[in-house]
């Protein structure tokens, strides 16, 4: 899957309130720090696990589905397995009626659901994490040590 930048930009800048589905609440896990970091740049994050319902993340309580989330949410962020993909896709259809964009955090595809929600005009982005785009398309990478010029494999 192929994204261009401008496509990729875009989508960040005009999300606002991103429900993140599957998210955890052990910090060491991959979800945590992603809607942590997307909290930290002024999203606001809906943190969804039925698992974890009613508790309190990033200021937000925990929902069991995304039906609980408000109604203002723009983009749903997918932190589980591929075969969970169609219900979820299906429920945000559903009952999200901003919804502007599913995004499939990387090793998540499915492109059947994709094509159903492109099919009502919400843009899909698949196998991609929106905290390393964000940082990508925001030159904070640097700060990780990455592209900066000073990290070579070269002796």
């Amino acid at each position: 899957m192929s994204y261009s930048d401008a496509f990729l930009k875009e989508i960040l800048a005009r999300t606002r309130v991103i429900a993140v589905v599957g998210v955890s609440l052990n910090p060491v896990r991959p979800s945590y720090y992603v809607a942590r970091y997307l909290g930290l740049k002024g999203f606001r994050v809906i943190p969804v696990n039925p698992g974890h319902a009613g508790a309190m993340l990033f200021g937000e309580t925990v929902r069991g589905a995304l039906r609980d989330v408000p109604p203002e949410v723009d983009m749903v962020d997918i932190f589980r397995r591929p075969e969970a993909v169609p219900g979820i896709v299906d429920e945000a259809l559903e009952v999200l009626p901003i919804l502007r964009t599913i995004w499939m955090q990387i090793g998540v595809t499915h492109e059947a659901a994709a094509e159903k929600a492109r099919a009502r005009g919400i843009d899909v982005v698949m196998d991609r994490c929106p905290k390393i785009e964000y940082q990508r398309l925001h030159g904070e990478l640097r700060m990780g040590g990455f592209n900066t010029g000073v990290i070579s494999s070269k002796l």
